[in-house]
């Protein structure tokens, strides 16, 4: 990666923002470039209409390390509240002194300054408060800065880039400065006056590459001021660690991706290859709060690659987590974050159906579910509403308003559609009416999660316990009823397993042997769900 020290740039969003609850994005320098050996002066006075707002002249005089001006320079300056809260500006001239006139207003000042030498690092200065009320100099002068030295204790891990990120807010209005960097050597600095307590939220994030371990540091603080200098060398009993499995079931080969990254704020985050099957291992700060997990799987030619997403995972020092993504038993799973939208809502007369048959086991739903055939069909009070085809569990169906009792059928089959690839099957009942507002339906699903190696197998003639996890409806309402049963001849016939302690027991069957799952569940509401999974995992 070449250096971008000078860059204003992010993967998630654009532009300086007015509300502090969506992910910020990063300025380019495309002004900048335009701008490029330009001074700007005062407008000239025809320039001047009757209630134009007030205006002052703008001086910015830029030093190097050795105190002397410099053209290697690149500067913005946003407006934040009054009469410029909407101006942004990037003046320049070689000379390393500029002039640019703005109304009246507060205003963000950053500005990066670089050498002839790459290798020698980059100064960044941010002034949080600048209060433009009359002409004003200011003056960025890199030998204030002290350096952003944020690295792991393990010698010879290999620095990969970093960002610094800084929001102000001032009258409700927030607005941003950030740079980012493939180089070590970065100094920074508070610039001006304080700004009101708490208004300046600031945040460094590194990565780093070492030989058995990633390290991904991130700090955050909230002051009056912006940083000058940032020192953490943290130990490892203070990280935690993410640990994140590319699976290679069924058969499956070639190389996955990886990337992790803060939950919140604009980053770079930590990306890597994974040759499957194999695990990726990051040390995290929890200082940075919680973190997003990206797994994308291999894909042949002409094929969407299958991406998988964990987010808001919660990490503690001296623990470990640990993510699986690709892994067997694929079978249905339902969101349970709070607040997440419903699965299945009906809304009127509509009924709408966007339900993961094909999670893999650790419930992560994928982008685009490898399956040869996938139906759903409703019906109502006996008889049917409507067949869809096309992708697993996802289907829209109109029906009548008055109270009915309904029957839900989806199905998938994996993979090419052989035998040894899978069938899922899952069908509700439930009662429903049309309602004021939309409510979700009353779906569970049943979650089964053997300990499978990374090919998707168990161990032949072993004991195995499974867990049995319920999600939805009879998670909350309460579970009435619960069976299971367990086929090795594909369905063919069943032998019930008691579920004990949230988990049943019983004995793998012979190398290369298929195990399947049925669950039978009725919640206290009097909704029921079958739940049949053929081809669930192998043995080997």
């Amino acid at each position: 990666m070449n250096d971008s020290s000078n860059s204003r740039r992010t993967p998630r969003s654009t532009g300086p923002r007015t509300t502090t609850g969506r992910r910020t994005a990063l300025r380019t320098l495309a002004l900048a470039a335009v701008l490029a050996g330009t001074t700007l002066n005062a407008l000239p006075p025809s320039a001047v209409a009757a209630g134009a707002p007030e205006t002052y002249t703008l001086t910015i005089r830029h030093l190097d390390r050795a105190g002397a001006a410099t053209g290697g320079y690149s500067t913005h300056v946003t407006g934040i509240s009054g009469p410029g809260a909407k101006e942004e500006a990037a003046p320049y001239d070689k000379s390393g002194t500029v002039t640019v006139r703005l109304p009246k207003g507060r205003y963000l000042l950053d500005s990066t300054l670089h050498g002839s030498d790459p290798a020698a690092g980059t100064d960044w200065v941010v002034q949080p408060r600048l209060d433009l009320n009359k002409n004003t100099t200011v003056t960025v002068d890199a030998r204030t800065t002290a350096p952003v030295d944020v690295r792991p204790q393990e010698s010879g891990a290999r620095y990969l880039n970093s960002i610094g990120f800084v929001e102000v807010t001032h009258e409700g209005t927030t607005r941003s400065a950030n740079i980012l960097t493939a180089r070590e050597g970065l100094r920074v600095a508070h610039l001006g006056p304080a700004s009101e307590p708490g208004s300046v939220k600031e945040w460094f994030d590194t990565y780093w590459s070492g030989a058995r371990n990633d390290y991904a540091l991130g700090y955050t603080f909230t002051s009056d001021r912006a940083l000058t200098g940032l020192v953490r060398h943290p130990v490892a009993g203070k990280l935690a660690t993410v640990r994140i499995r590319g699976a290679a079931a069924e058969g499956a080969t070639g190389t996955g991706f990886v990337s992790i990254q803060p939950s919140k704020g604009p980053t770079i985050g930590l990306a890597q290859p994974l040759r499957l099957p194999a695990t990726a291992t990051v040390l995290v700060t929890p200082e940075r709060g919680r973190w997003d997990v990206t797994y994308t799987g291999p894909a042949a030619p002409e094929t969407p690659p299958n991406r998988y997403e964990a987010n808001g995972i919660a990490v503690h020092a001296g623990e470990t987590t640990t993510h699986t993504f690709g892994n067997a038993v694929f079978g249905p799973a339902l969101d349970t974050t709070p607040g997440a939208r419903p699965a299945a809502v009906r809304d009127g007369n509509r009924i709408a159906l966007d339900i993961p048959l094909l999670a893999d086991g650790d419930g992560h739903a994928p982008s685009a579910p490898r399956f040869s055939a996938a139906t759903t069909t409703l019906h109502r009070d006996g008889v049917l509403i409507g067949t869809r085809r096309g992708e697993p569990g996802r289907a829209e169906f109109t029906t009548t308003p008055g109270a009915a009792s309904y029957r839900l059928t989806a199905s998938a089959t994996r993979g090419d559609g052989k035998a040894s690839s899978g069938r899922v099957t899952a069908a509700w009942t439930f009662r429903s009416a049309a309602a004021a507002r939309p409510k979700a339906l009353p779906l569970s699903v049943v979650r089964f999660a053997p300990g499978l190696a990374l090919d998707g197998t168990a161990p032949a003639g072993t004991p195995l316990r499974v867990p049995v996890t319920v999600q939805g409806a009879a998670a909350q309402a309460g579970v009435r009823s619960l069976t299971v049963s367990m086929s090795t001849d594909n369905g063919a016939t069943w032998t019930r397993v008691p579920v004990l302690n949230g988990q049943v027991a019983f004995r793998a069957p012979a190398p290369g042997r298929t195990v399947s799952l049925r669950a039978e569940l009725a919640d206290t509401q009097g909704n029921t769900l079958t739940q049949t999974q053929l081809g669930a995992f192998r043995t080997r």
